[in-house]
């Protein structure tokens, strides 16, 4: 590979097909934008300069760009004129920035819109590039419909004559098979010299970057075209139907790359994985599931089926079945589910447990500590090995501000309980079923706020007459209507409100 790299990236284009505020791009695929991909395949090539060019939508694009790549040179192309055009204003605007100094070595002009392209074809056609000495190349494809697309016109000695755009193609022409992906390579002084000699006398007025092929041919410089054995990497998306398409091409190819690594996925079809997801051996996928954004899964892990998880970090042998979570750290061999909804900040510790209908928000929950059911736990921290009852409420909004609940180690909190943040309870300690919990409570101590049971006689014969319960209680040998009034006092050495919660 040559030591002086340039490439240039062209995302001017309005992308008008895709009917969308978004800039065409900046649409997401794999979890990345469309040139963020195109970015990553540039960067594996450790080029010495980046020059993207933007114009539509510049406001959205040019940092989009600068955040990933900050060093990356933006060239605004004012009206989009053509390839050629766009090429020029890239080169003017290097030279701006390097006070005038003259490119030199090689230059790579790639898209932004092809978000196959690697690094590894890349790097491999700019190296056939400079080892042939060529003043163009061009990665060319052969397809069965071509189409739509430049075609690579040979003479008899397979020499590179042109490239012929659809538009301007004879008949003859337009049944080649071999067809321009659009992204080339110069010799950056053939480049700088050819750019100002291209013209715009063809079918759309646009000065097209592929003139330079003839230029080349009539300075009697060498000219390659490389055909592509994966075509698919240099397509792109004009419109929602061919992003959606390319989306399930990269996402089979992410998920047949884990498959060769190790991972068990069971249900291809349904199985989506982003670009910078990453997976151990022996981790099992179940059908239904999605891994997105920066989500880290360790060996023997099961996550699905029918799960969603977007930038979380799974321990090793974790379990997580039908849950949706953002911003999670579940700990090794902890379990997570069914119909969980994990927010971010949420950390469930070595052998813990989320259970079926829980849902928490920036909360610490302990090693080997429970949360089983249909619960909410919001900023809060539960120690090591306290159980959570049924059914309970972590209060934590008073209207105004948010507010932490801390539950100490093995302690057992009994169902429908409510915790009124801000509240702490000591380690070991204990709370009655229905407890309304609104002051700390101390390491050991046993926490109840309901009264006494009060017990009716009679209620429904007299308040339900006719009814089928009323029936019921009647062949049951209810007590007579007004029969009185039971009450059930605590038992201070039995307690009724003892602690009653499921696990």
């Amino acid at each position: 590979m040559s030591t002086n790299l340039t490439v240039i990236v062209l995302a001017a284009g309005g992308g008008t097909r895709m009917r969308s505020k978004t800039m065409k791009v900046l649409h997401p695929i794999g979890g990345r934008s469309m040139i963020e991909h195109v970015l990553v395949a540039v960067q594996s090539m450790e080029p010495d300069r980046v020059v993207a060019v933007v114009g539509h939508q510049r406001d959205q694009v040019g940092p989009h760009i600068t955040g990933l790549l900050p060093e990356a040179v933006l060239a605004v192309q004012e009206e989009q004129q053509g390839t050629g055009h766009a090429v020029r204003v890239a080169v003017e605007a290097l030279t701006r920035t390097a006070a005038g100094t003259p490119m030199q070595g090689t230059v790579v002009v790639a898209y932004g819109d092809t978000p196959l392209l690697t690094g590894e074809s890349l790097r491999a056609f700019a190296a056939e590039h400079e080892a042939a000495q060529c003043a163009v190349s061009i990665l060319s494809g052969i397809v069965a419909k071509p189409h739509g697309y430049g075609r690579v016109v040979r003479d008899e000695d397979g020499d590179v004559l042109a490239i012929v755009e659809e538009k301007d193609a004879t008949r003859d022409q337009r049944e080649i098979a071999e067809i321009n992906s659009g992204i080339l390579a110069f010799d950056a002084g053939f480049l700088a010299e050819a750019l100002p000699r291209i013209g715009n006398d063809n079918a759309n007025g646009e000065y097209y970057l592929t003139d330079t092929v003839q230029l080349a041919r009539d300075a009697g410089l060498t000219v390659g075209a490389y055909p592509i054995d994966d075509v698919m990497q240099t397509e792109g998306a004009n419109d929602r139907v061919q992003l959606a398409d390319l989306g399930r091409e990269l996402n089979g190819r992410i998920v047949t790359r884990w498959m060769r690594e190790g991972v068990t996925v069971m249900d291809p079809a349904t199985t989506w994985i982003d670009s910078d997801v990453v997976l151990a051996p022996d981790v099992t996928i179940l059908p239904g599931t999605q891994l997105l954004g920066a989500t880290v899964v360790a060996e023997d892990a099961v996550i699905g089926p029918d799960t969603t998880l977007k930038d979380c970090e799974i321990g090793e042998g974790a379990r997580i079945v039908r849950v949706h979570a953002e911003l999670a750290v579940i700990g090794a061999r902890a379990s997570v589910g069914p119909y969980s909804y994990l927010r971010p900040g949420t950390r469930l510790g070595v052998g813990g447990k989320i259970g079926g209908f829980v849902e928490t928000k920036n909360a610490d929950i302990g090693d080997g500590a429970k949360v089983p059911h249909l619960s909410y736990v919001g900023d809060a921290e539960i120690g090591e090995g306290t159980n959570i009852g049924a059914g309970t409420i972590f209060a934590n909004y008073d209207g105004v501000a948010k507010h932490r609940t801390v539950i100490g180690k093995h302690a057992r909190t009994a169902s429908n309980n409510t915790f009124v943040a801000p509240v702490e309870i000591g380690d070991g300690a204990a709370t009655g079923a229905g407890t309304v919990v609104r002051r700390d409570v101390p390491p050991g101590a046993l926490a109840v706020s309901a009264g006494p049971q009060r017990t009716i006689l009679g209620w429904v014969l007299r308040r339900r007459t006719g009814t089928a319960q009323a029936a019921a209680a009647g062949a049951a040998g209810a007590a007579e209507p007004g029969s009185g009034e039971v009450s059930h006092e605590a038992d201070p050495g039995v307690s009724p409100e003892a602690p009653h919660a499921r696990d």
